[in-house]
């Protein structure tokens, strides 16, 4: 079973490369507790999207520390990598939609996607393979988040918010999300909408469970995608907004695993040390070795 690894993100609101800026007291960084965990669980294969320009430092760094760990490859997320002929001013990939798709040929079993700055915790790897043992078709399954548990307190943060009906997803609606004294404020991504949601309501952090027909469905909708595109700066070919469309059209089913770990990442510059000091805990609480891979 397959960990996909989104790492392709500039990292703009951090200020660099964040996947492999150092965390854990021996320079382990994020990506090192998330593939540790999984492999834990059960993974035993580990896939970077990436960019190509990355991958010396990938490789030199977090790729060389795992490889005698798990299996791993890398694949790269490209801005020309485009079901057209024509040239798009773009200074950045594509989207998540994209990202996962570059994975294609990597992978022929069923997997999860995370993203590389984001600390998800043992219980949701455990929630996730236990999923993908059963999985088939076009029956997905996401790790939903207490949206509580995955705030920053640096900045707003963006999430899905889930709707969700008999573990079933019905819906989801990306947003920038700010807390407020007693609830959550958000404004819809697509549409700019606000509306506000209880601290206990369920997001997405991209903790995917998918099979490869998923790469179907990604295929078809990148090429519609440049079809109706209307500023190729901006515009993004964005996972969640893709399962949203698939569930409303009931052509996928997308059960909802609730977790509630805690998500740490580095949204912002400011959020690295309430991270170093987690992990610090969790060491001292016997989680995780001083010494990650030892």
């Amino acid at each position: 079973m397959t960990l996909l690894i989104l790492a392709a993100g500039m990292g703009s609101r951090f200020g660099g490369l964040k996947q492999i800026e150092p965390m854990g007291p021996n320079g382990e960084f994020i990506i090192d507790y998330s593939i540790f965990d999984a492999k834990r669980c059960g993974f035993d294969k580990v896939v970077f999207v990436i960019k190509e320009e990355n991958l010396k430092d990938f490789k030199e760094t977090i790729g060389n520390r795992i490889e005698g760990h798990i299996k791993v490859e890398y694949a790269f997320q490209k801005i020309d990598d485009i079901p057209t002929n024509k040239v798009y001013k773009r200074v950045k990939p594509w989207g998540t939609g994209q990202a996962i798709l570059c994975a294609k040929d990597y992978i022929d079993d069923n997997f999860a996607v995370i993203n590389a700055d984001d600390f998800y915790g043992y219980k949701a790897y455990k929630e996730a393979y236990d999923f993908l043992k059963n999985a088939n078709d076009y029956n997905f399954g996401l790790i939903g988040y207490v949206a509580k548990n995955t705030l920053s307190e640096n900045g707003s943060v963006k999430r899905a918010v889930l709707d969700v009906e008999n573990n079933l997803l019905k819906g989801l609606t990306e947003t920038k999300m700010m807390e407020e004294s007693d609830h959550l404020h958000c404004i819809s991504l697509k549409d700019d909408k606000e509306f506000d949601i209880e601290k206990d309501r369920l997001v997405s952090m991209s903790l995917l469970l998918f099979t490869p027909k998923i790469f179907e469905i990604l295929e078809k909708e990148f090429k519609l995608f440049f079809d109706n595109i209307k500023n190729e700066e901006t515009d993004e070919f964005l996972i969640h907004d893709i399962l949203d469309k698939y569930i409303k059209e009931n052509k996928i089913s997308i059960t909802v695993r609730k977790t509630d770990s805690i998500w740490y990442g580095v949204t912002y510059k400011e959020d690295k040390l309430k991270v170093q000091e987690s992990i610090k805990e969790q060491i001292k609480n016997n989680i995780y070795k001083e010494n990650l891979w030892s």
